[in-house]
């Protein structure tokens, strides 16, 4: 048993020392700094992803603010036009009979619907006839600015014997399914047929 008992030197106590120095200073860096440092980069990490999360809503926020904006100015016109449901040929035939009614003559043709997705399109085409440019204008403003979504193209006009102005064109009108009932009439649907 004495010889476990023996007395250390000097030299042999100074290097006991610095090896629990060592020891301690291992045990810290490996259980306290590494682990303390790893945490700071993940946190740094997550700051960096919030804060990029925060400049990306914030740029939506700026943009819904913006078509709040155009909504509200829409909102302030008198002349907003809306897609019916489907099937609304009653009130665009209505609508069509109205802005008409001062004309010399017209005639409308309607050509087959179409149906793509949620939107139905009821194209037709149409001639009038006034006794002047104004008359003519008038109304196809009236139809471009009307309560129902139409769309206006290859407008024709034609002035004979300075009397009277004839005015072909074809449109469409837009209608919607939603709130529509589908019927016969209604054809397939053309987006479905495209995938």
């Amino acid at each position: 048993m004495k010889a476990l008992s023996r007395d250390f030197s000097n030299k042999e106590k100074i290097l006991l020392v610095l090896l629990s120095l060592i020891l301690v200073g291992l045990v810290y860096y490996w259980f306290v700094d590494v682990r303390v440092r790893d945490s700071i980069a993940s946190f740094e990490a997550d700051a960096q992803a919030s804060q990029t999360e925060l400049d990306t809503l914030q740029l939506r926020l700026m943009y819904l603010q913006g078509v709040q904006n155009d909504v509200d100015a829409l909102k302030d016109q008198k002349n907003l036009s809306w897609m019916g449901s489907y099937s609304n040929s009653k009130e665009e035939v209505a609508f069509l009979n109205d802005i008409l009614a001062n004309t010399i003559q017209y005639s409308i043709s309607f050509a087959n619907v179409t149906k793509s997705g949620d939107q139905v399109r009821r194209s037709f085409t149409l001639q009038y006839q006034t006794k002047s440019y104004f008359s003519a204008q008038k109304i196809m403003n009236r139809l471009l600015t009307g309560k129902l979504r139409c769309l206006v193209g290859d407008v024709r006009c034609n002035i004979a014997d300075n009397k009277y102005v004839t005015v072909s064109c074809s449109a469409t009108f837009y209608e919607t399914m939603v709130g529509g009932e589908p019927d016969a009439a209604l054809p397939a649907d053309t987006a479905a047929v495209n995938k």
